[in-house]
């Protein structure tokens, strides 16, 4: 596999169809259902739990479960407040940025389908050039053209809809993906793929593989939390994001050094089992795959932890795709590192399933050193 193009026609085609399928957190399925049509030749069955998350499962009935996993939820709004002009004031739902809003475009959800409307914001002209006010939760609004706060209660926009951007996925100068919501439905993207060359390739493999795509990340690993209890894995190996640090305006002695286009990052941290994360490395250096490391304090802030720590502990490790400008709508990764991520998490699977020694994993103090 090492140089060769892992992704196919199909592929990015689903991944245009998949990023471009708003998933807020908290109403994921439009997007978990375009993922699972995607998956569903590549497992034997489903898992689907109440709040939306989604586990394609392969060889069900083995004792030993391993689990992969993303993310499939994006930022995004709640109406919050209707002026009695017509304007909206919002809360967040997740980590979105304040500053990124005015001028931006956005799709209200209402019942009755997407209401289109705008962040505004004050002319330059107009504004006071000795006191620049910069964006805050609380001075942006949206205008949805209406006359008044009846109006856009005509339109079917009330407090609680959910609001989201509608920037589409485009290839920046032939490897660069751009789109929002990278973080993390490239993670959902990339373990499919995993499930992908696994059927594709004939590996039957002997343990059960637990490809999950989990839900309400964005608001606290809530969606890990809950499936971690209904899979109970014996072990878990967690994708999502970490920031690209050679942008302008970061302090690589606080966020570390990684880049977009140098590979996949591994992450070391207390949630993060010693023994599966050099398994991952060596994987790697054996498979000649570039790779980069990321020491994070206390917790990963990833679905890791939510795995990790579950079910009296479940040995688990993160490999992060670098990504620029997080939590923006024109977040950006490289083709190159997700095809290395794709081939660090097939061939690290390969790598359990050959050494056919599942108690590796398991809580014997001489295997945790």
């Amino acid at each position: 596999m090492a140089g060769e193009s892992l992704l196919n026609d199909k592929s990015l085609e689903f991944l245009e169809k998949y990023l471009n399928t708003s998933s807020p957190t908290g109403y994921e399925w439009n997007g978990q259902k375009v993922w699972m049509d995607y998956l569903k030749p590549y497992v034997d069955t489903f898992i689907t739990d109440n709040y939306g998350t989604a586990v394609g499962v392969i060889n069900p009935d083995a004792k030993f479960k391993v689990v992969i996993e993303g993310h499939a939820d994006e930022i995004s709004w709640y109406v919050n407040y209707i002026t009695d002009d017509g304007l909206i004031y919002v809360v967040r739902n997740g980590g979105s940025d304040h500053q990124i809003a005015p001028s931006k475009k956005v799709n209200i959800h209402t019942k009755n389908g997407i209401v289109t409307g705008v962040f505004g914001w004050p002319a330059i002209h107009t504004r006071d050039k000795s006191d620049e006010k910069s964006p805050k939760l609380d001075n942006i609004f949206i205008d949805v053209g209406a006359e008044d706060k009846a109006g856009v209660e005509a339109l079917g926009v009330h407090v609680g809809c959910v609001i989201t951007y509608p920037d589409e996925f485009f290839v920046l100068n032939e490897n660069k993906f751009v789109c929002r919501a990278l973080d993390n439905r490239m993670g959902g993207f990339m373990i499919a793929e995993v499930a992908r060359l696994l059927k594709e390739n004939g590996k039957e493999l002997d343990f059960g593989l637990y490809v999950t795509n989990s839900v309400q990340e964005e608001i606290g690993l809530r969606g890990a939390e809950m499936i971690t209890q209904t899979i109970k894995p014996n072990v878990a190996i967690v994708t999502d994001v970490t920031h690209d640090t050679t942008t302008p305006m970061i302090d690589k002695k606080k966020e570390g050094d990684a880049a977009i286009g140098k590979g996949p990052v591994v992450a070391y941290a207390p949630a993060v089992q010693n023994r599966l994360r050099n398994l991952i490395l060596d994987t790697a250096e054996e498979k000649e795959i570039p790779f980069q490391r990321r020491a994070t304090s206390r917790s990963t802030g990833t679905d890791t932890d939510a795995f990790a720590y579950s079910n009296g502990g479940v040995p688990s490790a993160l490999i992060s795709l670098p990504l620029r400008y997080m939590h923006t709508t024109v977040e950006m990764v490289h083709r190159d590192d997700v095809e290395n991520v794709i081939r660090m998490i097939y061939e690290s699977l390969l790598k359990i399933n050959n050494d056919h020694n599942f108690s590796y994993f398991e809580g014997d103090q001489d295997r945790l050193i």
